[in-house]
């Protein structure tokens, strides 16, 4: 392993090698370049090994292939070659491999920016099988390396169809043919009623917002509750309920709507706006968590949000201006169509991320089990491919 070198603010250029540091491993594409005398030990190839002994833990730290074009090293990463008799993809898995047991031992001024010394990756034991063998496994390992590349753009591919039919269908600007019904304009309270029932019950699960999740324990959620002990004053949820929690903003930069699907029943803050369907309106429940995930509320929030800022030098969403939103909603028959259309969407994109997340876990078993010798190949005389062990 060799470190690359400390390229200075006196060595960056807009000519040149571009100067390969860590953010570039993982796909950043901004470079200084050098273009003074290069030493071999810091130029890097395409394909080379390179394993970053300082970054952020699961991020990165540790082993990658360079995938850029030919540049040089930066400090804090090292160029690594294998020695005789070790295949250099085999020596990437198992780089990968004990990249945990390193980083457990790392050290860093924060809890996820940490740095290695070279004798702390030098002294990892691994098991070592012969060179047929160690390419067999860097082949299998690669191969499902491939299988979950491929299904991550499935997925990526799935959301995008979906966030792209969210907006079509919960705007109106795609329908269904002829029979698409007339879009009206209600205000928000003609549909939906508020919730102002206080947890007299003694419900202890205390709600919160997740962007993937929508309503959920609090416990399930961060392990641990970070609610006050009291919770007397908190708003008592129902099954189908909705919450606007207008403080939330990781991807809803104007807070986030949900509604409680996970639970029979929760609690959440006074600070969230919870609300219902009205008994006398008929409106499907679906159709309305589709749009306001497709955040189709966003500009009016905003607007309300600006104006109480001008009005009270506060950036607030009031009760009595949420329940005046204006929506925009078609007849029952096609908010049914609609939501129909985006619930098998919806599923579809979960099965996928479901079978990602198996091939992930699959992997890292046999990752395991390979690179220990838990799982023994044997390699038939004849043929390069191996038998079932």
């Amino acid at each position: 392993m060799q470190n690359g070198n400390g390229f200075g603010p006196e060595d960056w250029g807009t000519e040149g090698y571009p100067i390969i540091r860590i953010q570039n491993l993982n796909g950043g594409n901004s470079f200084d370049y050098y273009s003074g005398p290069v030493e071999s030990r810091w130029l890097v190839e395409p394909g080379q090994l390179l394993f970053a002994w300082a970054g952020t833990k699961g991020v990165s730290f540790g082993p990658t292939r360079w995938k850029g074009r030919t540049g040089v090293l930066n400090q804090h990463i090292f160029k690594v070659k294998p020695q005789d008799g070790i295949d250099e993809g085999w020596l990437y898995w198992t780089l990968r491999h004990v990249t945990d047991r390193i980083e457990a031992h790392a050290h860093g001024f924060k809890a996820t920016l940490v740095h290695v010394k070279k004798s702390d990756i030098d002294s990892q034991e691994v098991f070592v099988p012969d060179l047929p063998t160690q390419r067999w496994i860097a082949r299998t390992l690669q191969m499902w390396d491939d299988a979950l590349a491929t299904t991550e753009k499935l997925l990526a591919n799935s959301r995008r169809q979906r966030h792209d039919l969210m907006q079509g269908l919960l705007s109106g600007h795609r329908g269904f043919g002829a029979k698409s019904s007339r879009w009206t304009q209600p205000d928000f309270d003609k549909l939906f009623e508020r919730i102002t029932r206080k947890n007299t019950v003694g419900n202890q699960n205390v709600l919160t917002i997740s962007g993937q999740h929508g309503l959920i324990g609090q416990r399930d959620f961060f392990n641990k509750s970070v609610a006050s002990e009291n919770l007397q004053g908190y708003t008592l949820l129902e099954l189908g309920d909705f919450a606007y929690n207008k403080s939330y903003s990781a991807g809803y930069p104007v807070g986030a709507i949900k509604p409680l699907l996970a639970y029979e029943s929760g609690v959440v803050s006074s600070l969230y706006i919870c609300f219902r369907i009205r008994p006398d309106v008929e409106a499907d429940a679906d159709f309305f968590r589709h749009y306001f995930e497709a955040g189709m509320l966003n500009d009016a929030i905003t607007g309300i949000a600006q104006e109480g800022a001008r009005n009270h030098g506060l950036l607030n969403v009031s009760v009595k201006d949420f329940f005046k939103l204006k929506l925009r909603v078609p007849a029952i028959e096609t908010q049914r169509r609609i939501a129909e259309v985006l619930n098998t969407a919806e599923s579809e994109e979960r099965c996928i991320a479901q079978q990602l997340e198996n091939l992930k876990r699959e992997k890292r078993a046999l990752l395991a089990d390979l690179l220990t010798g838990k799982r023994r190949v044997r390699l038939p005389e004849a043929t390069a491919e191996p038998e079932a062990a």
